[in-house]
């Protein structure tokens, strides 16, 4: 489900380490779970203290910060329209959908319908040209099919066998013996596919979301997402706001070198998912090496690494610590969870800590701030 209650619970984690924690099912945000996280070689807790900030560096001695505290935010950007509420509402309802088979009407242009098929060229039945029987969902205007073959399916109705004439393109690559021959396809429409999206209702909410999010209501809801959706545009305007104007003297070659350390480890969790080498992962990007990796993002890498420096900084001027309390209410409020010890111990105390301290510090700018 996409609430946007965590879009930026890790806004700025996410610039500094690709947003690990971001969890699933309650945000906008994209994520690792809390299983599998990291390499052999690198700890995401690398060069953090116990506090979740930078090992042996002082960030207010690189960072001017200006006058951040009372930034005033245009109407503008936290007058959240309704049109912006529905549309969270609609990706929410989207994942309760079902679909019903309709049986009793004909195939339209743009329909979602279930067929089986079987084809022939000059009456053999060639490789890759049949369903088996198990059945295949396609929908009309959208599926890539060759020629018209799906919009011969428009006008019959579930039940009806026909055959489809379809001619393969001239360059046919998935199998060049077909190139530019005429096949026939024996075809049958089991069922068309409608998907029924349910209405936002106190029911719904009781049934759906009162046990993990605590709403009893429909407007409980509508009141959290307008809520969420105001916090997160405030917040992207003030930390947008504060990286411009702030001025870093410098910024330490041990945080760039930690986030090309992140980048090399992802490719090679990606490698692994894939079934890929690390170099065929890299060269994917056009890069070798660790080297050409740094030289290819530098200026990418650079500015991950600068703005966790000036996320520290706000913590250390405005005295922010993190708790074990403030963990389990980030892990409570945000995802959900009760037991996070799966992100403990594959991200670290330090990183999970960084995490938690970064949804403080933006907490503490949009309480700061003035709504215009």
């Amino acid at each position: 489900m996409n609430l946007t209650k965590k879009t930026l619970a890790l806004l700025l984690a996410a610039a500094l380490s690709a947003g690990v924690l971001t969890g699933c099912g309650g945000g906008a945000s994209s994520g690792a779970s809390g299983s599998g996280a990291g390499s052999a070689d690198f700890n995401y807790s690398d060069g953090l203290d116990e506090h979740g900030r930078w090992e042996g560096i002082t960030a207010l001695d690189l960072v001017d910060l200006g006058d951040y505290k009372g930034l005033e935010v245009p109407a503008d950007v936290h007058t959240i329209k309704e049109e912006d509420v529905d549309a969270q509402v609609q990706s929410m309802l989207s994942s309760y959908a079902t679909t019903n088979q309709v049986l009793d009407r004909e195939v339209k242009d743009g329909d979602t319908v279930n067929i089986d098929y079987v084809g022939k060229v000059d009456g053999t039945e060639f490789e890759g040209g049949s369903t088996q029987g198990a059945g295949t969902s396609v929908t009309i205007g959208v599926t890539s099919y060759i020629d018209d073959f799906l919009e011969q399916l428009i006008g019959h109705k579930p039940g009806d066998s026909f055959d489809v004439e379809v001619t393969f393109p001239d360059d046919y690559t998935p199998n060049p013996d077909l190139s530019g021959k005429d096949a026939v396809f024996a075809t049958t429409v089991n069922y068309i596919e409608e998907k029924v999206t349910p209405e936002l209702t106190d029911e719904f909410v009781k049934e759906n979301l009162t046990e993990t999010y605590g709403w009893q209501t429909a407007d409980e809801l509508l009141a959290q997402l307008r809520s969420d959706l105001q916090w997160n545009a405030t917040a992207q305007y003030l930390w947008t706001t504060l990286l411009d104007q702030a001025k870093v003297s410098e910024v330490p070659q041990s945080m760039i070198d930690y986030q090309l350390d992140r980048t090399m480890a992802e490719y090679k969790m990606a490698a692994q998912s894939y079934g890929m080498t690390l170099e065929q992962a890299l060269s994917s990007v056009g890069v070798s090496d660790r080297e050409e990796l740094g030289e290819k993002y530098a200026d990418d890498l650079k500015d991950q690494a600068l703005q966790g420096l000036v996320m520290q900084a706000v913590a250390e001027d405005a005295d922010i610590d993190v708790s074990e309390e403030d963990v389990a209410a980030y892990f409570k409020d945000f995802m959900y969870l009760d037991d996070y010890s799966s992100y403990t111990k594959n991200y670290g105390d330090g990183f999970v800590r960084m995490t938690v301290l970064n949804r403080k510090v933006l907490d503490y700018l949009v309480g700061q701030a003035v709504l215009a």
